[in-house]
C-alpha cells in the first residue's frame, strides 16, 4: 500500500509520470522505498531545500504508522 500511495505522489509532481517506479525493499530495521525518477525530474521530487522529499517521507511515514520506513529518491538509470 504504501508503495502506490508513494507512487501516486510523485506522479502528481514530475513532468514524465511513466517513468516512475517504486520498488519496495526489506531491511533489518524495515522497508526501504526506492523512487526512481526521470533525471530531469528529481529536482522536482526533492524540491527546494528538500522540502518536497521531506513532506513526502512525513505523509508515508504517518501511512506506516509505527513501522520504519525509509525513502530513497534515485535517477531511472542509477543502480544501488
Amino acid at each position: 500500500m504504501l508503495e502506490e500511495a508513494l507512487e501516486h505522489l510523485v506522479r502528481g509532481i514530475v513532468s514524465h509520470p511513466d517513468d516512475v517506479h517504486v520498488a519496495s525493499r526489506m531491511m533489518r530495521r524495515g522497508n526501504v522505498l526506492e523512487v526512481r525518477v526521470h533525471p530531469d525530474d528529481l529536482g522536482k521530487v526533492i524540491g527546494r531545500g528538500g522540502r518536497t522529499a521531506r513532506a513526502l517521507r512525513t505523509v508515508i511515514g504517518s501511512l506506516a504508522g509505527n513501522r520504519h520506513v525509509r525513502i530513497d529518491l534515485l535517477e531511472t538509470g542509477e543502480v544501488r
